[in-house]
């Protein structure tokens, strides 16, 4: 069965937020730990987080 043009699309933004977190891991060795602890704490209550879009896939 091929995909709609909007799941699509849907999988180009993981590959751009793929793009992301490979740019975050890329920068990681040069913070302090005060700041990679920040970084962190700031991702684990960023609001919605791949954790919160992957429970939603999984309940419909």
């Amino acid at each position: 069965m091929p995909l709609s043009g909007e799941a699509i699309r849907t999988m180009n933004y993981v590959d751009d937020i793929s793009v992301t977190l490979r740019r975050i891991l890329t920068v990681l060795p040069s913070l302090t730990e005060e700041e990679r602890q920040r970084i962190a704490e700031y991702i684990r209550v960023s609001e919605p987080n791949y954790e919160t879009v992957l429970n939603s896939l999984a309940a419909k």
